[in-house]
C-alpha cells in the first residue's frame, strides 16, 4: 500500500464524488462543490489534494475580496515598486488546486478573472503586468458555496455555472455521520450515535427559526470536548446549541432535546 495513503486527511466518501473529482482533474475541468456549512466540503478538497499529490492554495472569500486580491498587485518597498502575486496567480504559476471557499461572498469582479481559467483556454491575463499565463496541466480551479445563503444578489451567473462540473454535498445519513465522528475523533459508538440523534432531531425542528442547522463539524467539536473530559450535556451546549442561536429561550428549547437524549 502507498505510504502516502496514511497521510490523507480523514474523509469518508458519500458516493462517487472522489471518482468524479479525479476524472474532472484528469480532464482539466474546474469543479464547484455546493452544500450546507460544515458537511465536509473543505475537508474533501484537502483530501483530494493529498490524494492527487497536488499543492493546495486556499482562499477564504469574503465581501471585500477583489480580483486584485486573487491576481496580485504592485507594492512599494525599499524605494521601488514590485509586483506581488496573489494566491490565484501563484497557483497558476506553480500548479496545484486553487480552492475558492464560499466564492459567492466575493465581489462580482472576481468572475471576470475566473472565466478564462474555467474554460478551454485555461489562461490568466494579468493586465497590470501584461502577462498571459497558461495554466499547467496540474492546475485545477475548485470553488465552494452554501446555497442556503444564496439570494438574487449573491449567486453565480449561468455563464459562470456552466463552466464547471458540480458536486452536491448534504448532511450524511445517520450511520455514515456516526462513522465520521468515530473516525475523526475516536469517540465510542454510543456517543457518536447520541450526537447524531441530537443533530437529526434539531435539524427536524419546524417551530424554531435557526439560521443554520447542526453541522457534522459541530458534532466533531462536541465529541472532542467529551473526549477531553467535559460532561456530554455541557459539551453539546457549548459546541452545538450556543453556536446556533443567541436567543436564551431558543437555546433552552434546544437543550431539552440534548438533555432527553442523555437521559438527564
Amino acid at each position: 500500500m502507498d505510504a502516502r495513503v496514511h497521510k490523507l486527511p480523514y474523509y469518508q466518501p458519500a458516493g462517487n464524488e472522489v471518482e468524479i473529482f479525479e476524472q474532472a482533474w484528469k480532464s482539466h475541468l474546474p469543479v464547484v462543490i455546493k452544500g450546507p456549512t460544515g458537511v465536509g466540503k473543505t475537508r474533501f478538497v484537502a483530501h483530494m489534494a493529498a490524494r492527487l499529490n497536488l499543492p493546495l492554495h486556499t482562499v477564504a472569500c469574503h465581501d471585500d475580496l477583489t480580483a486584485a486580491d486573487l491576481v496580485g498587485r504592485h507594492l512599494i518597498g525599499d524605494g521601488e515598486t514590485i509586483w506581488c502575486d496573489g494566491p490565484l496567480t501563484r497557483a497558476v504559476r506553480e500548479g496545484g488546486i486553487c480552492y475558492l471557499d464560499e466564492v459567492v461572498e466575493a465581489r462580482k469582479d472576481t468572475t471576470v478573472v475566473i472565466h478564462p481559467l474555467a474554460d478551454d483556454r485555461r489562461i490568466l491575463p494579468i493586465d497590470r503586468t501584461g502577462e498571459l499565463l497558461q495554466a499547467p496541466p496540474g492546475f485545477m480551479l475548485v470553488m465552494s458555496y452554501n446555497p442556503g445563503y444564496q439570494n438574487f444578489l449573491k449567486g453565480l451567473k449561468p455563464s459562470t455555472r456552466q463552466r464547471f462540473v458540480w458536486l452536491r454535498f448534504d448532511f450524511p445519513p445517520a450511520e455514515r455521520e456516526a462513522a465520521i465522528l468515530q473516525g475523526e475523533t475516536g469517540c465510542d459508538a454510543m456517543l457518536a450515535k447520541r450526537l447524531v440523534s441530537i443533530a437529526q432531531s434539531l435539524r427536524a425542528l419546524k417551530d424554531v427559526d435557526l439560521e443554520e442547522a447542526v453541522s457534522t463539524r459541530l458534532l466533531v467539536h462536541a465529541a472532542r470536548l467529551v473526549g477531553n473530559g467535559l460532561d456530554e450535556v455541557e459539551a453539546c451546549r457549548s459546541a452545538l446549541v450556543e453556536s446556533l442561536t443567541d436567543e436564551a429561550e431558543v437555546a433552552e428549547a434546544l437543550m431539552e432535546v440534548v438533555s432527553a437524549t442523555f437521559g438527564r
